[in-house]
């Protein structure tokens, strides 16, 4: 043996040749700063074998290496600047020595090789891949470039073009694209994996691959002419500023280090790598984006939790064939579900079935599916006007008209039909739980499984606890949401639940600044500036003019104190004038059809004599003041709810709006944003408007918070 470590280990495995093999105690492999300080121990183990031919690394683990441990990160990234530097030296200390071992080196990449793995597959002269293997730097997702020499190597590997569009892209790569790219050698089955590998390093060893001469062309300048670089790294910015967006300084910052290290041979270029790295990593996006990975990896292991106390769901059944009941038919169906979708008009089953079918389409015209897969998806979605085709399903959803007694009458009927440890739940987006249970024989078994439109494309779902519902209702509905692909949080019975409580606020600031005089496409324009990703007057538009106006009628009434409806808004005036938004192609805006059948937004002015009783005079508003007034009753009832224990934990809080609504994910949802800016700072500001009523009032605990100075998240020291 020459090293045995927690994480790693190092033996012969045939005269000459030695395998690195990365096997960590935990339950995947990654870049801790444990592991990296065993990869030192082995990689100076190695410089001091003198009967060394070649190294085989390997992994033991069912995924290669999937990255760096990111729960390492905000605590290192608060450190001087100097430390973070002097970190990225020493740890790519050890990726130069081991990459300028006297000897070839194989990888054999089994499994997800993301990041610091991707990095260390770059340290070796030869990979090979498994046909299994997914491969990629996708570090600019967490507002970060790569710091382990990822912009240094793989640019010189497979040219500059390749390098920044899968680093500024973030996104995973298949084995044969990496291939076709020249990331990697050869892809193999994974059985065949390690053998190939081994071929590959004898042959190395014998002179019939140029290992060498491999490593020289990762180790010095990149081969691009001047004038060619000039234009692939200028054509590169143009393209990812118009993605990315100047929220998003990492892929940039990415293109710029590639860019400026060019000319340079590999040790110059990692230092130009630190440089970036450290820039970015020190931006508030970063620990944004970082914290929404750590949020995420919380629901994650929630929903696991949930798996395991829930009984596999083998049949489902959606009630209605709308939209929504559409959208989460398809959404089942391509997850591996069968289901039942039921409705009373064979035109709306029609209408399910055909949507479905359009969506799976373009999962074939990009690649993505087979012609088979897709009439096998089809074929799991069953089609039906009786009830007696859901009386054996595990999980019902009802999803038809927003509309309680309907829901009543829906809900009494299935429940008569199925088993009795069957499981009832209703897409409702405003209706208590609670109040919809009240005619149930079996409220324990019943809950809210709110989706959000479009289902296919929105991750959140909202599982909502009623007054009786059971533990066990919870964790089978959640273990359910998370198996159709969904991020599922659980939310305590309110009016509004969570999402919608918290939106509701948002939209009576619109209409209170427009009463005020503001214009409403000044508001939309600071709003998305701001990082939404459609204004206020727009996504109403999008949601249903007549949709918000019951809606906000629902949380009045809940809400009183600060959602009352107590003065008549635009939002009155345009939905007794039938103009609906996008529905019938007129609400603040006009919409007509683009080339593609989807609505596009146009001005309309008539609706500002329209609108002229119920806004006040026109009168200028700062951006800041727009920002201000739009925001904070949003952010004060997102802490309200966690208050009053509506969502249990900060993650679900502000993952909930960043998936549910869009909220900017560069601001890390509502919670990180006032860490960011500091609760005194959002109580002072509050206080401001205290002239506008109790949505604006901050509640006593965030009083109290910001005379402690405590914020929602930990500080890192």
């Amino acid at each position: 043996m020459l090293f045995q470590g927690d994480s790693l280990r190092c033996d012969w495995i045939e005269p000459g040749i030695a395998e690195l093999c990365f096997d960590s105690s935990g339950s995947v492999n990654k870049f801790d700063r444990s592991t990296l300080n065993e990869f030192r121990q082995a990689v100076d183990a190695l410089k001091a074998t003198d009967d060394l031919r070649g190294v085989l690394v390997t992994s033991q683990k069912e995924q290669f290496i999937v990255g760096a441990d990111i729960t390492e990160f905000l605590g290192l990234f608060a450190a001087p600047e100097a430390q973070l530097r002097q970190w990225l030296k020493d740890a790519n200390a050890i990726f130069n020595d081991f990459e300028d071992l006297p000897v070839p080196s194989v990888v054999a990449i089994n499994g997800i090789a993301f990041g610091g793995g991707m990095e260390m597959c770059l340290a070796c002269d030869i990979r090979v891949a498994a046909t299994s293997a997914q491969v990629g730097l996708p570090e600019t997702k967490l507002g970060l470039i790569p710091g382990f020499g990822g912009t240094t190597r793989l640019p010189r590997l497979i040219g500059a073009d390749n390098a920044i569009e899968w680093i500024a892209g973030g996104a995973p790569v298949r084995p044969e694209d990496a291939l076709k790219a020249g990331a990697v050698d050869a892809v193999v089955a994974p059985e065949a994996l390690k053998d190939a590998a081994l071929r590959m390093l004898k042959s190395a060893i014998t002179g019939d691959i140029d290992w060498k001469g491999r490593r020289e062309q990762k180790k010095g300048p990149l081969k691009l002419p001047m004038l060619e670089a000039q234009m692939s790294f200028a054509t590169s910015r143009a393209y990812v500023l118009s993605k990315a967006g100047k929220n998003y300084p990492a892929p940039l910052t990415a293109i710029d280090v590639i860019e400026k290290a060019a000319g340079m041979a590999r040790d110059e270029a990692l230092s130009v790598e630190a440089d970036g790295f450290v820039k970015v990593a020190k931006t508030e996006v970063a620990r944004s984006l970082i914290t929404i990975f750590l949020n995420d990896q919380v629901l994650k292991k929630q929903a696991k939790s949930a798996a395991k106390q829930a009984k596999p769901v083998q049949r489902m059944a959606v009630l209605g064939a709308g939209i929504m009941g559409g959208g989460i038919a398809y959404q089942a169906a391509v997850k591996g579900m069968p289901v039942v979708m039921k409705d009373i008009r064979e035109e709306a089953l029609q209408l399910g079935l055909s949507e479905a079918a359009k969506h799976l389409q373009k999962r074939v015209d990009k690649g993505r599916l087979t012609v088979e897969k897709m009439a096998e998806t089809l074929n799991r979605i069953v089609p039906t006007l009786k009830y007696a085709e859901v009386a054996d399903a595990d999980v019902v959803v009802e999803a038809v008209v927003e509309n309680p007694k309907v829901k009543d009458a829906v809900l009494a009927e299935t429940e008569a039909l199925l088993r009795e440890d069957a499981i009832l739940a209703s897409n409702t987006s405003t209706i208590s739980i609670t109040r919809l249970a009240k005619n149930l024989k079996r409220p324990d078994k019943f809950c809210g499984m709110h989706f959000f439109n479009p289902v296919h494309r929105m991750p959140l779902v909202e599982v909502i606890r009623g007054e009786q519902t059971s533990d066990e209702t919870i964790a089978q509905v959640v273990a359910l949401a998370a198996a159709m692909g969904k991020s599922p949080i659980v939310v305590n019975d309110c009016p509004g639940f969570y999402v919608n409580r918290v939106l509701f606020p948002y939209f009576k600031a619109f209409n209170m600044l427009l009463r005020d005089g503001a214009d409403f496409r000044q508001i939309d324009k600071v709003m998305e500036k701001w990082g939404w990703p459609m204004g206020p007057a727009y996504l109403l538009d999008v949601v249903g003019i007549d949709t918000g106006y019951h809606a906000t009628a629902v949380m009045a009434e809940g809400f009183p104190d600060r959602m009352a409806r107590d003065f008549r808004s635009a939002l009155d005036v345009l939905y007794e004038n039938e103009r609906f938004g996008q529905k019938n192609g007129r609400g603040f805006y006009a919409y007509e059809p683009d080339k593609k059948g989807k609505p596009k937004k146009q001005l309309d002015e008539t609706v500002f004599d329209l609108l002229k009783p119920v806004c006040g005079s026109p009168r200028e508003f700062s951006e800041q003041e727009i920002i201000e007034r739009m925001m904070l009753p949003m952010l004060i009832e997102v802490v309200r709810c966690v208050e009053e224990g509506i969502v249990a934990t900060v993650a679900e809080a502000d993952l909930g709006l960043i998936y549910g609504l869009g909220f900017p994910p560069f601001r890390g949802g509502p919670l990180r944003y006032i860490d960011s800016l500091g609760i005194k700072t959002i109580v002072d500001m509050a206080d401001k408007y205290a002239e506008l009523g109790v949505m604006y009032q901050p509640t006593e605990g965030m009083r109290q918070m910001a005379a402690e100075g405590r914020g929602f998240y930990p500080k890192h020291a």
